[in-house]
């Protein structure tokens, strides 16, 4: 599951209005930029300093193995903008403190070139999911293959290896960077789109350099790295009890051994305790639901269908038996909710794009060529010195152009002869309409901060699978997902970074360098974290595994689904994907209809799905984290407000990065001591004897 159709995108006052930034009167209380107006912005050459681009290596190192853990176990992805932007505060402020105590301090810390750091590092780690670490690019691979009777054949299959993986990945995730460049002064100057993330990490940067909010961003990095450190320790001393399968506090049966045999118990996990805490409470109940619903319903009514509707000898792995329900339902749940937030997300576009362009006389018009729109009295102080600055700088279209033109050329020469199935002129077509979905999809994150990156990629694996057909369909299919979902991803997040460095008064030509380093950093950072995972854990991808990467399967099935069509789906699942495919449009077009008050109790279909393939376990620490969290705030909301997301933070970043002494100790040989293993009463006893 992508970042961006992930638990941390969904927002409950989804609507096809774009909200428009709400306008003060120059005589009104101080603003923002009244704040600053005593400091002087930089030239976006001093905002890209050596300091932020170390830190960004080093943070986009650590955020990377974060993400990575996170793909290949359940695929949920929590905004970790918070975290970046905290982190790179703390760590060149400490470093301009020293230096001016010192006397060696050249050029100050500014506001500019913490939003270049959060943007840095945000892209470097973006790499770690659009990548398809954990979904269509590792769903190529033998080991995914295996799980599958179908389309396990030598033309369907491309084993990881850093050199293609690398290669690839630089020649498809700059485009989308380029795609979206000229329609920048459209999307944040003239459509004043909200772009609420982008927003949110401004306004947190802007806090952290007024004095007040120094002092409470020291308070909260002292917290994040208080149950870092926890988290971390924790990790570590789990590892001890981990020395054969099924060990460990990981496999504690919380709730009994028929509960954990259905996958519902409390894993000790502080990665998804964090994560409980980010996601909204919606969200987790969802999953929760989706969880009781599969696991604790469904599966067990199918399986006493054994013999009848799918035969007893197929294994427990087999899509003829048990687990295609499990996977082919849950995709129909995550296309019904993918399709349907797809169109509507398209229509939002259509529907401001036209009141855009007939309702100019309650909005600025469109820029002519170089000019900017013209500046109306209405616009705040804030506006008037943000759209100065913003339109300062600019990255000419001619350029973006070039850029685009010439690397889809490179692309359309080199994809060949890393992916044989997909041929020169698939790439063509992707490239044609990728600029179209990019702008869609990038106006559509404006509108509702939802990012449908996978979706656009699942729309490709059916298109390109299907055209290339049965011999390499497969692999061709997966291969356009991950140019597709590049292209569309990365443009997404440009224009969240031009909205933060709009509200920051960083440059957009610091924005956009920013981006290309980043890109550039996780084109390399990822895959090498990925080939430490693969080659320590000979298990990862497995079922029932540390690193499952439930998502290969699930992205690799879509993908012979479209090649094969549904006539290998077992009895009766065909209908059961209908059922649940409309009952997501039906469930998502009542959440819209009653409004943001009542959809806030209407659980969503996305997050439903999650668990049908997973199990419940993952839920139950998110439910936990929801629950700290929920009485945190009944005792102190402002408390928890302030140092919520730190200590979520925290409790995530120890937990994932433990996961590389964990890798390099796998890699060695070394082994943990101990096993720690429970059983009932009668295995016991079998045991004994």
């Amino acid at each position: 599951m992508d970042r961006s159709t992930s638990v941390t995108k969904k927002t409950d006052g989804d609507e096809c209005e774009a909200n428009g930034v709400e306008r003060q009167q120059v005589n009104e209380v101080e603003t923002v930029e009244k704040i600053f107006e005593s400091k002087e912005v930089p030239p976006w050459q001093k905002q890209l300093t050596f300091r932020a681009f170390f830190v960004s290596f080093v943070l986009g190192i650590l955020f990377t193995f974060i993400v990575m853990k996170l793909n290949l176990t359940t695929g949920i992805i929590p905004s970790l903008n918070v975290s970046a932007g905290l982190l790179g505060f703390f760590f060149v402020k400490t470093w301009t403190t020293f230096l001016e105590k010192s006397g060696l301090l050249r050029q100050p810390f500014t506001r500019q070139e913490n939003t270049v750091i959060q943007t840095c590092v945000v892209a470097t780690s973006g790499i770690a999911f659009s990548g398809g670490f954990g979904s269509y690019l590792f769903g190529m691979s033998e080991v995914i293959a295996k799980q599958s009777t179908e389309a396990h054949d030598s033309a369907n299959i491309k084993n990881p290896a850093l050199s293609w993986m690398i290669g690839f990945l630089f020649v498809v995730s700059f485009l989308g960077l380029f795609s979206v460049v000229p329609l920048r002064k459209i999307m944040i100057i003239d459509f004043k789109l909200t772009y609420p993330s982008g927003t949110a990490t401004a306004h947190l940067i802007n806090s952290f350099h007024t004095p007040k909010g120094a002092k409470l961003a020291k308070k909260q990095v002292k917290a994040l790295g208080k149950f870092f450190s926890f988290s971390f320790v924790w990790g570590f001393f789990q590892w001890f009890f981990t020395a054969g399968d099924d060990c460990g506090f990981v496999n504690f049966p919380t709730f009994g051994l028929k509960a954990y045999e259905n996958k519902f118990y409390f894993d000790f996990s502080a990665t998804y305790v964090g994560v409980g805490m980010i996601c909204p409470y919606l969200i987790n109940i969802s999953l929760l639901l989706g969880a009781i619903l599969s696991w604790g319903i469904m599966w067990p009514l199918i399986d006493t269908k054994k013999g009848d509707w799918y035969s007893a000898e197929y294994p427990r792995n087999s899509l003829h038996g048990l687990q295609g329900y499990k996977v082919f339902i849950a995709i129909a749940m995550i296309l019904g909710d993918g399709l349907y937030n797809f169109f509507k997300v398209i229509g939002c576009t259509m529907f401001g794009l036209y009141h855009q362009f007939h309702n100019k006389n309650s909005r600025p018009v469109l820029p002519v060529g170089a000019q900017p729109p013209p500046t109306t009295n209405a616009l705040s102080y804030d506006d008037q010195r943000r759209t100065q600055l913003f339109l300062t700088d600019q990255i000419p279209t001619w350029f973006a152009i070039i850029g685009y033109v010439s690397i889809a050329i490179v692309s359309a020469a080199t994809i060949p002869h890393i992916f044989h199935p997909l041929k020169w002129y698939h790439i063509v077509v992707l490239y044609i309409f990728a600029p179209a979905l990019a702008f869609c999809n990038a106006y559509g994150c404006g509108l509702t901060d939802w990012s449908l990156a996978s979706t656009y990629g699942k729309l490709a694996i059916f298109v390109i699978g299907a055209w290339a057909g049965s011999s390499g369909g497969v692999l061709a299919g997966l291969a356009a997902c991950g140019v597709m979902m590049n292209i569309v991803s990365t443009a997404s997040d440009l224009t969240q970074d031009f909205k933060t460095g709009y509200m920051t008064l960083a440059s957009p030509r610091s924005m956009f360098v920013s981006q290309i380093i980043g890109t550039a950093m996780g084109c390399v950072i990822s895959p090498c974290v990925f080939w430490l995972f693969y080659k320590a854990f000979d298990d990862l991808g497995v079922p029932g595994s540390q690193y499952s990467a439930p998502y290969a399967a699930v992205y690799r099935n879509m993908a012979i689904l479209g090649v094969d069509g549904v006539s290998s789906l077992p009895k009766n699942c065909l209908t059961l994907c209908y059922v649940f495919f409309i009952a997501a449009v039906v469930i998502n077009g009542i959440r819209d209809g009653v409004g943001p008050k009542w959809s806030r109790f209407i659980p969503l279909p996305m997050a439903m799905a999650i668990p049908f393939y997973l199990g419940g376990y993952f839920t139950i620490d998110m439910c936990v984290g929801s629950l700290i969290l929920f009485i945190w705030e009944k005792m102190d909301k402002a408390k928890a407000d302030a140092f919520g997301p730190a200590v979520a933070s925290g409790l995530i970043c120890g937990d994932g990065i433990w996961t590389l002494p964990s890798s390099i100790l796998a890699l060695v040989g070394v082994h943990p001591p101990i096993c720690m293993k429970f059983l009932s009463r009668k295995a016991y006893s079998k045991l004994g004897s």
